[in-house]
């Protein structure tokens, strides 16, 4: 079993913000599919070439992710191979992307509470880049909307993101990186 989770807040107010774009991958990913409520978190469970994969958005807001995570990880008892969390990046420019497994939180809150409840690093992230070219407060940047430009250019990688997603559910991280980090 399989757990990918996109990070994002739970508020209208927070859609098409960069700090959602975990939530807007799993949305455009899942897009006719209905979500359910458990604990902390809306999940999707769906079964791709055989492999049950829960997709979750955590609804405990970015910076205690980790709490719905955990919840998630205990219930279905998930192993943190099988995990993938797919997250927005700061030091990456928009239009890029990194797969990462077993690495710090490289300062993003998110990656830092699901390192903290699941006393691990060893799982694996898809980071997409956001990166702040002007010189403006990290918290507006991060939690004000995509420009019609930086849209563009998260809808011209996102083939490739789908592509990702289905490689992980189906070969697991280490295939996926060799195939996709070249961007």
């Amino acid at each position: 079993m399989k757990l990918v989770v996109g990070l994002g807040n739970p508020e209208k107010k927070y859609d098409n913000t960069r700090h959602n774009i975990g939530f807007w991958v799993l949305e455009k990913f899942l897009s006719n599919e209905k979500w359910q409520k458990k604990f902390q978190g809306l999940y999707c469970q769906k079964v791709i070439n055989s492999q049950t994969v829960i997709f979750l958005k955590p609804l405990t807001y970015m910076n205690l992710s980790g709490l719905a995570v955990k919840e998630y990880v205990n219930y279905f008892n998930i192993a943190l191979d099988d995990i993938l969390i797919i997250h927005d990046d700061l030091d990456l420019p928009i239009g890029n992307y990194r797969l990462k497994k077993n690495s710090s939180s490289g300062g993003h809150n998110g990656i830092k509470s699901i390192i903290k409840e699941l006393n691990s690093m060893n799982f694996s992230r898809l980071k997409i880049g956001i990166q702040n070219d002007n010189i403006v407060d990290t918290i507006d940047f991060v939690l004000g909307k995509f420009s019609n430009k930086e849209i563009a250019l998260l809808e011209e990688i996102y083939p490739t993101i789908e592509k990702i997603l289905e490689c992980f559910i189906n070969n697991g991280i280490e295939k996926t990186m060799n195939m996709y980090n070249t961007k």
